[in-house]
């Protein structure tokens, strides 16, 4: 219960930090779709897409492998300091491919004449992954509250900065067209202001993490790093087929819907809708921060099995409550994006689940990372990526953006089914399947009621979504009512 009691802990000040701050940062989903059109959030939504796969490959895994090195070595330093430097120098060398071939990347992407657009998102991911290390020490110190707040700093002022130019600038210009904004804003750059915010907060996060920076070492050990590659790259062949899994959809809508059909004002509106599965996100962040270096601590502990069981099981419980809680009072939460956006709120149910299901999958994941068989992970990460995009490939056409819905949510539901079964031949850790599985049946049927039963006056409909809601408490608390008891007492 004391490692239960730690991770808990931990989880809540990264969960506060992450909550409070992706909160904030979310709010510029309904900002942006009060001030951009659906097709003007859609070249958002599909370059962000691709900064996605770029962080992941940049940072090659290297993050668990620093953990994995760090917990089974008194050599802290050299660990650090060559971790540090392998990512310092992948990110250096793909800012300078960026730079000199950032026309070429225009053209490729569809985007002609933006190759300002390419060479700062490049220094947005050069940045994040350079730092991925000193942030990943601050979690194996435990200093979450130092971690926490770097991680505000971040968003704070990327939200200023997105403010600063998107509705400051514009009226000062508005009422002086002589001030000194016409030297730094120009309104035709529209769009390109969110990658400007964005690289504005990534350099003042780099310049209060220097004290982090300042630990490492000059040492670099060519073998320790060699060890450390060949463990992380299927992390990183995992983590590559992770992104496909949640973004490939809005890279593949701009090309798979027929121009006639606005793909990116679909994507637009996809995106925006996506956004709103923020508490699933925020909740499964915070978890993953966590978690990731308490199951290593865990490994050697004669309970740990018994721990990772019971971590599975509420962190379940936890995401069907976020389910529940956003798919029963969706009228509610649509109103923070603007009405054109709206006709793709049917999207929310089916990403909600497929990122719950993201969340135990990653839950699931400790197998083949505390038995060092990372690529049995990467295999069935491949298997997801394919599938991902035969089902794209295959519904977008037809289905529109909820094609894409949907093929997420089968593939982290197949991927889940696939890595629980061999996982369970590997390294076995007895989940309460019953529960877990009632709970799934219980949430999934008080929304399918909530869905089915329409009254016509709003305070009968909202006073049935309160009782369902309630009532799902109500079955797990008489559930877990021992287990409730034994905690509240320890």
């Amino acid at each position: 219960m004391g490692a239960l009691k730690k991770l808990a802990g931990e989880t809540a000040i990264y969960g506060m930090s992450s909550i409070i701050g992706r909160f904030l940062n979310w709010w510029l989903v309904p900002y942006y779709s009060r001030i951009f059109l659906p097709e003007e959030y859609g070249v958002v939504t599909n370059l962000y897409s691709y900064v996605a796969f770029l962080l992941v490959i940049l940072t090659f895994g290297m993050e668990t492998g620093f953990f994995r090195y760090a917990n089974k070595s008194q050599q802290n330093d050299k660990i650090y300091s060559t971790s540090a430097f392998s990512l310092f120098g992948s990110s250096i060398l793909f800012v300078i491919i960026a730079f000199i071939f950032s026309g070429n990347f225009a053209e490729f992407l569809d985007y002609p004449n933006s190759e300002k657009y390419i060479q700062w998102l490049a220094v947005i991911v050069a940045l994040d992954a350079g730092t991925a290390i000193p942030f990943a020490n601050l979690r194996l110190e435990g200093k979450a509250i130092r971690f926490a707040t770097l991680k505000m700093v971040n968003i704070f002022f990327n939200i200023f900065f997105n403010v600063f130019f998107l509705t400051i600038c514009p009226r000062i210009l508005k009422s002086d067209p002589e001030s000194f904004v016409s030297f730094i804003y120009h309104p035709e750059f529209g769009v390109g202001y969110v990658f400007v915010a964005n690289l504005l907060a990534s350099v003042i996060t780099l310049i209060m993490l220097i004290p982090e920076i300042r630990k490492i070492k000059l040492i670099f050990d060519w073998r320790l790093f060699r060890e450390m590659f060949w463990y992380s790259f299927p992390i990183l062949l995992v983590g590559i087929a992770g992104m496909i899994n949640q973004n490939i959809d809005k890279i593949l809508i701009p090309k798979l819907i027929p121009t006639d059909q606005k793909p990116m004002e679909q994507l637009g509106i996809y995106g925006a809708n996506y956004k709103l599965a923020v508490l699933m996100n925020m909740f499964i962040q915070a978890f993953r921060y966590s978690f990731e270096p308490f199951f290593f601590s865990q490994k050697q502990n004669s309970d740990s099995r018994i721990v990772y069981a019971q971590v599975m099981k509420y962190f379940i419980i936890f995401g069907l409550l976020i389910f529940l809680g956003i798919t029963l009072f969706i009228d509610f939460f649509k109103i923070v994006i603007g009405a054109e956006y709206h006709s793709g709120l049917k999207v929310v149910p089916s990403v909600l689940m497929a990122n719950l299901f993201l969340g135990i999958y990653f839950n699931l994941s400790l197998w083949y990372k505390l038995s060092d068989k990372t690529w049995m992970g990467a295999l069935i990460g491949g298997i997801g990526a394919v599938l991902t995009i035969g089902f794209n490939v295959m519904m977008i056409p037809t289905m529109g953006y909820m094609g894409s819905a949907y093929a997420v949510l089968l593939c982290f539901v197949l991927m889940t089914i696939i890595s629980y079964v061999v996982g369970q031949k590997y390294y076995r850790v007895d989940y309460d399947l019953k529960r877990i599985l009632l709970y799934f049946a219980v949430a999934i049927g008080f929304y399918s009621i909530s869905g089915t039963v329409h009254f016509s006056m709003a305070v009968a409909q909202y006073a049935l979504n309160i009782s369902l809601f309630a009532a799902f408490l109500i079955v797990v608390f008489f559930a877990e009512k021992k287990e409730i008891k034994r905690l509240i007492k320890r």
